[in-house]
């Protein structure tokens, strides 16, 4: 398997979680990793802030920028990828993980609620990707990795909670325009979601979800990494599953990555 070393990723919502995992993952090679997140300061209800991942970071090997950004704010966004050139010269992969949820129906979704999941969600990742754009484009083997599913019009995704679905499927169908745009351009666009629920913090606003029937972020970090190391020409537009990554990259006993291997797992959201 190839390896990230020297990269530079830009990696939105990377204070915890699936983000930081990724981020981790790409660490151990000797990337670079901006950090690009909200979280500057300890909060009692969210663990990790850019600068604790920063650390970690560091500690696993690679050069970490920690860098508060509103993805939500283009100004922000803007002096976040500038701040990143300097310090690394470029931009070879983008991946866009920041992402707001809110399960419930349309009577129970406070409009402050879906318009930040708008914006955060597709919006975001359109901005993050317009800004990047010109660093990628320069780059050796440029890639976007957006964590969404694949994109579906069946109403069992949407009637139970249509403004979340509105806005994942957003970043779905921003993956299908900027691979139809830059894919002829060596800019390798696609999108990557997991095949059961991960465990992560996202899990306080989805009551109920046992995490013993849950998979570890580490699955999806080693899915990630297997498709950033892998040559951008001719590579766009896939909407790739995690196991099925891994499982094509010959890593065949997911065992490790459950929470509990003695479980059933628990399938996401926007799978048949």
């Amino acid at each position: 398997m190839g390896s990230l070393a020297g990269k530079t990723l830009f990696i939105t919502g990377a204070s915890r979680g699936i983000g930081l995992a990724i981020a981790l993952r790409a660490a151990r090679d000797g990337a670079n990793i901006a950090i690009a997140a909200k979280s500057s300061v300890p909060n009692p209800k969210l663990q990790g802030t850019i600068h604790s991942a920063a650390a970690e970071i560091e500690a696993a090997g690679g050069k970490a920028l920690p860098i508060k950004c509103d993805i939500r704010e283009e100004a922000e966004v803007q002096a976040a990828v500038a701040a990143t050139v300097e310090a690394f010269g470029g931009i070879d992969i983008l991946v866009n993980n920041a992402s707001a949820i809110w399960l419930a129906g349309a009577l129970d979704t406070p409009m402050k609620r879906f318009d930040l999941m708008q914006q955060v969600n597709a919006r975001g990742s359109f901005l993050c990707a317009q800004t990047c754009l010109p660093h990628l484009l320069k780059a050796a083997n440029p890639h976007i990795l957006t964590l969404a599913p694949p994109p579906s019009l069946k109403p069992k995704w949407w009637a139970p909670h249509t403004g979340y679905t509105l806005a994942k499927m957003g970043m779905s169908f921003v993956t299908l325009g900027l691979a139809g745009e830059f894919g002829s351009k060596g800019v390798a666009v696609n999108a990557l979601w997991p095949r059961t629920i991960i465990a992560t913090d996202a899990l306080n606003l989805i009551p109920g979800v046992p995490l013993e029937r849950c998979r570890k972020p580490a699955i999806m970090a080693d899915a990630a990494h297997a498709v950033l190391i892998r040559p951008a020409a001719g590579f766009a537009g896939h909407f790739l599953i995690d196991d099925d990554v891994l499982r094509e990259a010959g890593i065949t006993d997911l065992s490790p990555y459950a929470m509990d291997p003695t479980q059933s797992l628990l399938p996401d959201l926007f799978l048949d």
